[in-house]
């Protein structure tokens, strides 16, 4: 069976020369588990934002399906975006608005533009966002602001919402981030159910590599903007790790009963566009 994602020498150049993907080939498996590991600034976001398109690649191709994402025009991207759901380290909601509205623009890539305009689902839509939002265990509340809800409980909004796509592939951007550690393996436990359950490939940014073994059944890291190793969980021993993080990096663990270490990756942001 083909690869559902095949990236081919990726290149990305921002403004002012940063290079974040410096020939980055990978083929994506149906169904796999991809977790991406490495410091900040290896490349992990852009990687994962090329895959959809929400930032452009200066060079190489990726295929979503047999489809050439890299220079699909804007409706095919369209197209392509409705079947790759996508979660964001900073939950990306409206937050003045209620939970409910959040998860029901997950659907927005179907909906007619007159629905979009007058706000009004369908009653496949209400019912579709009531059962994800049941199955992330926050359908009680629905109706409240999303800035009333825990950092946990906003990133559960925003996998119902991505599962409102239905889609084929999920992608998530350091998802765990910026919560701690026992509600970071409540998120990543939904995502592991939807990857096992639904068959949704998911390709996920992480910093910890306690959590890529736990989850992960592949581990791809970057270094430079350049795969460094690609294989099972397992398989970084000292020696790899040490490759990937450098001679000086200590691994550390993250548990429910074990407080917030600091992430194996640089204090600091990718450089990317600030645009994105």
């Amino acid at each position: 069976m083909p690869p559902i994602v095949s990236i081919n020498d990726l290149v990305k150049t921002y403004p002012g020369g940063t290079r974040a993907l410096d020939g980055i080939s990978l083929d994506i498996q149906r169904g796999e588990f991809v977790v991406l590991i490495g410091l900040s600034g290896s490349g992990k976001s852009t990687l994962l934002r090329c895959i959809n398109r929400l930032v452009d690649p200066t060079s190489g191709t990726i295929l979503f399906d047999g489809i050439d994402v890299t220079t699909a025009d804007r409706a095919a991207i369209r197209r392509v975006r409705r079947r790759i759901g996508m979660i964001f380290q900073q939950f990306n909601l409206v937050r003045r608005t209620s939970v409910f509205s959040n998860v029901l623009s997950g659907r927005l890539g179907y909906r007619s533009t007159w629905r979009t305009i007058a706000s009004r689902p369908t009653s496949s839509d209400v019912a579709a966002a009531f059962e994800n939002l049941g199955r992330v265990g926050i359908a009680d509340r629905a109706f409240s602001r999303a800035d009333a809800l825990s950092g946990g409980q906003q990133q559960r909004v925003g996998i119902a919402r991505a599962l409102m796509q239905k889609p084929e592939v999920m992608l998530a951007d350091e998802p765990v981030a910026s919560l701690d550690p026992a509600t970071s393996h409540s998120v990543m436990k939904y995502l592991e159910e939807i990857n096992k359950k639904d068959h949704i490939t998911v390709v996920c940014s992480l910093h910890f590599l306690s959590l890529a073994r736990r989850y992960g059944t592949r581990v791809v890291a970057l270094k430079a903007g350049q795969v460094a190793f690609d294989g099972k969980p397992a398989e970084i021993d000292e020696r790899r790790f040490k490759e990937i993080y450098g001679e000086d990096a200590e691994e550390v663990e993250i548990g429910p009963d074990r407080p917030q270490p600091q992430p194996l990756a640089a204090d600091g942001a990718e450089q990317v566009d600030p645009s994105r």
